[in-house]
């Protein structure tokens, strides 16, 4: 497959994540993940790391990938989910949250090997617009050290580096892309080489602290109930007033609610 058919499976597959919607109404997504965790396990147990960092088929008794494996437990719209990752290298430096952006290479490919998204050169993605296997994934690796030369070029050494390995339920679900098909888990070598602790709206606030239930996803969090979560949200509240230009420790009403959440201080 040419270089530019990969890099627009990656801009369509990766950006059109969100606007997904089951085809059938009646899909069981519950059975689904039991089915997707069983050909996840079966994978991992019958396939191993070669020595040039590449899944193989286990044909000689080499260890399987279950035996190297380890997995998250994971919960999206009341379903059990298993993501299961190889840890070639954790990395040296910090580990994204959700909410942050990630400079990255990689490859994904399905449980028959067919590769069908790759990055020839490292990448920055949002983790906010990707599928929820790397949003969740990518946060168990840090980046590396970043090496600048003397001719201001620069490189990462000790990167996160290792594979995920993704139920169909944390990729793209019942609906099928390019040559993905429906309900097929997925795997992916990923490289993380730095991060970026994002601001999305620019109002002074990172992402990842405008979590206000602190349960990791910051797309569910909306102050003033005007149908845009907060991280993206220039005006919090909806006082009129941009959050940037409120304080974000001082309570003029005293009522406990700092004023860039208060919309009557």
């Amino acid at each position: 497959m040419k270089i530019k058919q990969l890099l627009f499976i990656a801009i369509l597959g990766f950006i059109a994540f969100g606007c997904r919607k089951d085809d059938n109404d009646n899909f069981d997504a519950e059975a689904q993940a039991e089915i997707d965790d069983a050909s996840l396990i079966a994978y991992l147990q019958s396939h191993y790391l070669n020595d040039d960092g590449a899944i193989w088929t286990i044909t000689n008794g080499e260890t399987p990938l279950m035996d190297q494996v380890q997995k998250m437990d994971i919960t999206e719209n009341d379903i059990e989910y298993k993501l299961y990752y190889l840890t070639l290298n954790e990395g040296t430096t910090n580990a994204p949250k959700r909410s942050d952006s990630i400079f990255t290479k990689y490859y994904g490919m399905m449980l028959d090997s067919t590769i069908f998204d790759t990055s020839t050169s490292k990448v920055w993605f949002s983790l906010t617009s990707l599928i929820d296997g790397w949003s969740y994934g990518f946060t168990k690796f840090k980046g590396g050290s970043k090496i600048i030369n003397i001719d201001e070029s620069f490189y990462y050494e000790n990167y996160g580096e290792g594979f995920l390995f993704i139920p169909s339920g944390l990729g793209y679900g019942n609906v099928e892309q390019n040559i993905i098909k429906a309900n097929s888990p997925l795997v992916f070598k990923i490289e993380l080489h730095d991060i970026n602790y994002a601001d999305h709206d620019n109002d002074g606030i990172l992402s990842s602290n405008e979590d206000r239930n602190n349960d990791g996803n910051v797309k569910n969090d909306d102050t003033d109930g005007d149908g845009i979560a907060d991280y993206l949200d220039v005006d919090d509240d909806g006082d009129g007033i941009l959050t940037k230009n409120e304080s974000l420790t001082e309570d003029t009403d005293g009522d406990g609610i700092p004023n860039y959440l208060d919309k009557d201080n």
